[in-house]
């Protein structure tokens, strides 16, 4: 829509006595207004603001802000400059008076000094660029002690209060030129009782000791905007553990929760839109979508970075992208979010005056006329219409929030009774038990909060293990569960908040002890089951890396491999649960876990590569590659895998790196394997990641942990056994460039299409398998591994015929089964041995990690997950699936395989 200039300053002359008298004080802005040049009124307004030498900085500011009035509204009236634009010019221009205001306060006690050790940091919609037209701001002042500039004879914290008075007077008093911004610290810490501005370390002491959840929520929105801004933003980074919490505070979520109530409860104004209406506060208006999204921020933003946006609408659209709230409603809460902020505008612009409520009579029939209305009556409708949407959404969020607090049954006769009512075995002895849990002997339970917390949920959980499959095993390991973790009132509030997740967590205690032990040690895990995604798959590489990556400017090597075993550990446990929930097939579980280990791995090598380089710089024409080898080259892993890899690079030996402190190439690429590999497998404070597997490298553990490609290509075509080639047809190039992998690809191709004489490669498989059955013989009736006619005898096989053939040669052993059958090499009955088995072994590393028949319950569920009916059934096709092995290795290899 094309601007239309003239008409906009006739409704602003006829509707807004403030703008008109603006057009009047300011005729070379009318002028460029009337010729349409909204962006040279707008550059004219911006130099209204610079000072020279002598100037007062308050008229200055008073007269940079009055054209910045008159040209956005007249530019936002004639459809050129959207409300988005209105918004951050209006905060650029609060960004601009705050620091001048603050370098003229300094400079009147100290001249020429610049502002160092006095920061203004922007809270509310200051601090989200979201400025409305006749706003107040919110800042809280700061300082540091040591660096802020002052009067020998001054203390500190006297300059920094004398500083912050002239700041609000400087802006706030209201002259003949009027004012420039209203100024409102009561954001600041204990504002009742605090000075002005506040000491740097008191600020820290306070948002790490006793702040509270309205805090946390306003500095979603908060920047580093004027005075000593570097300062300022070191400040915020030291606070963000405070605001963003990796673990999901369901404590502070009750408040939340209050918080959203108190909205509507503390509005006195009329229930539907009309005269007295209130734009800001009234239901479904715009404070409700603000907290509509901080609320979704406060509760999700600490695990996911992607949600961190100051914006109201960046905020929206980040939450549907993460699918925590749907497209429809980031697009329906967004657009009227803007359209009330267009609306409150104009209430704004008639008189310059703060006011949200729609007048009534002949000035709300004005207000409308101002935005292009007939009427006052058309102007309810359009708010009506938008604040309805808001509203039913925010109804929706009040209600999920309202159910946080959620009552458990009381005992019936006491705990005693309940156990005895709900079935438990020796319910008296049970009782003395659960009551001695918080005596002080469990670390979880020593406090008060956590006492408290527990009692509220103990019913509850009581009822879901009692539901469980195996009840008095469930309470065992949950018992277990609480004397090895080392806080758990988060969880405890958690399972409160969301007593779904108890029937889940049952299950977890019965049915996986891996990942009860996990959930011992690292509770948080089961925050990654309130996600609506938590049971579906998780995406690909590129998608895992990307959440992996996701980290602030300011994060450090350390916290770069937090976050990537974060998310690891995160969607590993997930995987788990829907294993044991029957969400997936195993051999889809076991794909994404290779994906999960894939990307860790990448990840983890570009962050110790960054490091490694700051120092060393890189080997010019060389670079390091990661090849994958065993299950995970083969593209499918358990919960119990480690990874084996082969590290090589690209170039020659007689390079040398170009950084500080030069290294030869093999030196060089030998440490930044190690960086790597350490990255992957030594625990940080969110624990270790993957046991790492450097044996298959050449010579193994005698030979170098990183060779060059042509010493690789040497070694396998010269001095390789048999059974290396045979690891190396489950070889994937994982980590390097596209041009250094297609180098890997064609070595590995040429080893593996060599000609080999049969007889010599028939007997070293057949000395081969003997040699391991020897040393490795089966662990347990559900060893679907290393059993007689398990999967090493089939993979065996199948590289056997790979190598002997030259054919199939795909790192994935199913579609290399495929292959071989297709071209009439194996019997059509291993695949389904392949997947059966494959199914067994992905699922036994949760539910039978000793491979001995689990209880009942779990061997239910291993059974449905490898397609059986029940655990006999289980038994039979395991069974015959080895007796088709064994068949096709007497066939092929002429060598009998006993698999009784």
């Amino acid at each position: 829509m094309q601007a239309d200039w003239h008409n906009a300053m006739d409704r602003a002359r006829r509707h807004a006595p403030f703008l008109a008298r603006g057009l009047e004080r300011l005729p070379e802005v009318t002028a460029l207004l009337e010729q349409g040049r909204g962006e040279d009124a707008l550059e004219w307004a911006r130099q209204a603001g610079t000072t020279r030498e002598g100037d007062d900085v308050g008229v200055i500011l008073r007269r940079e802000r009055l054209a910045h009035a008159v040209v956005l509204a007249i530019g936002d009236l004639a459809g050129a400059f959207p409300v988005d634009r209105v918004m951050r010019e209006l905060s650029s221009l609060a960004d601009r008076a705050l620091d001048a205001a603050i370098n003229a306060a300094i400079a009147r006690r100290v001249p020429d000094a610049l502002p160092a050790g006095f920061i203004a940091l922007a809270l509310g919609k200051h601090g989200a660029c979201e400025l409305n037209y006749s706003s107040d701001i919110d800042p809280i002042l700061l300082y540091d002690p040591e660096t802020l500039p002052r009067r020998e004879r001054d203390e500190p914290g006297e300059a920094a209060q004398r500083y912050a008075r002239d700041i609000v007077q400087m802006l706030a008093s209201n002259t003949a030129e009027g004012y420039v911004f209203r100024v409102d610290l009561r954001l600041r810490p204990a504002s009742e009782v605090s000075p002005l501005a506040i000491s740097l370390g008191a600020a820290l002491t306070h948002y790490e000791s006793s702040a509270l959840t309205w805090e946390r929520a306003a500095f979603i929105r908060a920047r580093a905007c004027s005075g000593d801004v570097e300062a300022g933003e070191a400040f915020l980074a030291a606070i963000r553990p405070f605001v963003w919490r990796r673990s999901l505070d369901f404590g502070a979520i009750e408040e939340i929760g209050r918080l959203t109530a108190r909205i509507r409860a503390n509005y006195k104004g009329p229930k539907l839109p009309g005269p007295g209406f209130n734009l800001k506060h009234g239901r479904g208006g715009i404070r409700e979508v603000e907290f509509f999204a901080q609320t979704h921020q406060l509760i999700h933003g600490g695990r996911d970075p992607s949600l961190r946006m100051r914006g109201t609408r960046p905020a929206l659209d980040a939450l549907a992208a993460a699918g925590l709230i749907s497209a429809e409603d980031a697009s329906v809460v967004g657009s009227a979010y803007d359209s009330l902020r267009v609306l409150e505008h104009r209430l704004q612009m008639v008189a310059d005056q703060q006011t949200h409520a729609l007048p009534s009579g002949d000035a709300l029939d004005n207000v409308a006329q101002l935005e292009g209305m007939a009427d006052g009556v058309e102007l309810v409708a359009r708010v009506a219409e938008l604040t309805e949407a808001v509203g039913q959404r925010f109804d929706r969020l009040i209600d999920a929030n309202e159910s946080t607090v959620h009552p458990g049954s009381a005992p019936s006769g006491g705990l005693q009774g309940q156990l005895q009512e709900l079935g438990f075995a020796d319910p008296e002895d049970l009782a003395t038990r659960i009551e001695s849990w918080t005596d002080g002997h469990i670390r979880a339970l020593r406090s008060p909060a956590a006492c408290k917390a527990f009692d509220a949920i103990l019913p509850d959980v009581l009822q879901a293990l009692a539901d469980a499959p195996d009840p008095d095993r469930a309470l065992l390991r949950w018992e277990a569960m609480l004397a090895g973790a080392p806080s758990a009132i988060n969880l405890f509030r958690l399972l409160e908040a969301r007593p779904g997740l108890l029937d889940q967590l049952a299950k977890v205690l019965t049915l996986a002890q891996p990942l009860a032990d996990e959930l011992g040690r690292r509770p948080e895990l089961l925050d990654a089951l309130i996600d609506r995604s938590a049971l579906d798959l998780p995406g690909s590489v590129q998608e895992l890396a990307s959440a992996m990556s996701r980290a602030e400017e300011d994060d450090d090597y350390e916290r770069r491999l937090d976050r990537i075993r974060v998310v690891t550990s995160e969607k590993r446990f997930a995987l788990g649960v829907q294993l044991i929930e029957a969400a997936h097939d195993p051999l889809e579980i076991g794909a994404a876990l290779s994906r999960l280990a894939e990307a860790a791995l990448c990840v983890a090598a570009n962050a110790a590569r960054e490091e490694f380089v700051q120092v060393h710089g890189t080997v010019p024409g060389s670079e390091l590659m990661v090849l994958g080898l065993g299950r995970l080259g083969g593209g499918v892993l358990t919960h119990a895998s480690d990874l084996d890899i082969i590290f090589l690079f690209t170039g020659t030996h007689e390079g040398e790196s170009d950084g500080g402190r030069p290294l030869g190439a093999t030196l060089y690429f030998n440490r930044l394997a190690q960086r790597v590999s350490g990255a992957l497998s030594v625990p940080t404070a969110e624990g270790a990641l993957y046991e790492v597997d450097t044996r298959l490298r050449p010579q193994g553990k005698q030979g170098p942990l990183a060779v060059s490609l042509d010493s690789f290509a040497r070694y396998q075509h010269e001095n390789a056994w048999t059974w290396e080639h045979m690891a190396l047809t489950r070889a994937r190039p994982l980590f390097g460039s596209p041009d250094a992998m297609a180098q890997i690809g064609n070595i590995i191709a040429s080893v593996l299409e060599t000609p080999r004489e049969p007889a010599k490669l028939r007997e070293d498989v057949l000395q081969m398998r003997r040699d391991m059955a020897e040393h490795k013989p089966a662990k347990g009736p559900l060893d679907a591994k290393l059993a007689r006619g398990g999967l090493v005898d089939l993979e065996f096989l199948v590289h056997y015929l790979q190598l002997r053939e030259r054919t199939a040669l795909t790192p994935h052993l199913g579609d290399a089964i495929c292959g071989l059958v297709e071209s009439g090499l194996l019997p059509e009955s291993l695949i389904a041995a392949h997947d059966l088995m494959t199914r067994m072994l992905i699922a036994t590393r949760l539910l039978a990690p000793d491979l001995a028949m689990p209880a009942a319950a779990s061997v239910k569920v291993l059974a449905k997950a490898c397609g059986c009916s029940n655990g006999a059934a289980l038994l039979r096709a395991f069974s015959a699936a080895r007796r088709d092995v064994a068949d096709a290795w007497g066939a092929i290899l002429d060598s009998p395989l006993e698999t009784d």
